[in-house]
């Protein structure tokens, strides 16, 4: 049985990145609350993490219910008396280029992506200001580090996370409370299956996915908590950011090209 000493809640925790997340947490002493959407998945990893001999929870909950979400949080703390983790984990992806966009592909996108992290960290931040201590981690996404093309209304939450997290990482400290942004970039996850194609070929989209060479959502969850020890304030494990900063900064028409490269790639999968 792992010893109990912290309280840590996972948005989107009952599969992939937020799974993978609650199963490092669990080896860390933490009591993890899985909250998902999902209520037959979200039960699955609840019995999973206590077959590992982790305690836990599963609450059922939509992130784009800002109520809902402080009702949550509001209730693990009253519970325990504490919060050490807020993990606004949950998010969902959308293939198409911006003119195929309509105002609900955004109203959707924006709602989960980036009005679920908001909900969490309004839910959760003046908590710990109160008790003194505690971490935020929002998923955003090496998406959201630099252009996506094929991905722009993805591209463009992720963004607003990354702007959002790294702005609150320096306010926050005066409080005792750390924040850290995870930008993760091809973890394998379902993430890419369950997300909307409009007007694309969402095969072929998968096609050129599955190209990557994919990280695995444990190894990840291990680099992220690594991360997270040494309070930076964007965990990007991978060697594409520090790649895309060089092209971006020093080599803008190479990073040009590629950009281009990448509209050609995404365009094969394009309706007509």
């Amino acid at each position: 049985m792992v010893k109990i000493t912290r309280v840590g809640i996972v948005t989107g925790g009952a599969s992939g990145i937020g799974k993978a997340l609650c199963k490092e947490l669990l080896t860390r002493g933490v009591y993890i609350v899985i909250a998902d959407l999902n209520a037959e998945e979200g039960l699955r990893t609840a019995a999973e993490l206590e077959r590992m001999g982790g305690e836990c929870r599963f609450i059922q909950v939509d992130v784009t219910d800002g109520t809902a979400v402080k009702a949550m949080v509001d209730g693990i703390y009253r519970d325990f008396g504490r919060l050490d983790y807020m993990f606004n984990n949950a998010g969902i992806a959308m293939y198409g280029e911006i003119g195929d966009m309509t105002q609900q592909n955004w109203q959707r996108i924006v709602d989960v992506n980036l009005w679920g992290v908001i909900h969490g960290v309004q839910a959760a931040y003046p908590l710990m200001m109160k008790q003194g201590f505690g971490y935020i981690a929002n998923t955003a996404s090496a998406a959201g580090l630099g252009p996506a093309p094929g991905s722009g209304a993805y591209s463009a939450t992720k963004h607003a996370v990354v702007g959002l997290t790294t702005s609150l990482h320096y306010e926050a400290e005066a409080y005792g409370v750390k924040v850290s942004c995870l930008c993760p970039a091809f973890v394998d996850t379902p993430i890419f299956e369950s997300g909307e194609a409009v007007h694309m070929d969402k095969k072929k989209v998968l096609t050129q996915v599955k190209k990557q060479k994919l990280m695995t959502p444990e190894y990840f969850a291990a680099l992220a908590c690594k991360g997270l020890e040494k309070n930076e304030a964007l965990v990007n494990p991978m060697p594409l950011r520090r790649t895309m900063d060089i092209l971006f900064t020093l080599f803008p028409f190479l990073h040009r090209k590629v950009m281009q490269l990448v509209c050609r790639t995404t365009r094969e999968a394009r309706l007509d």
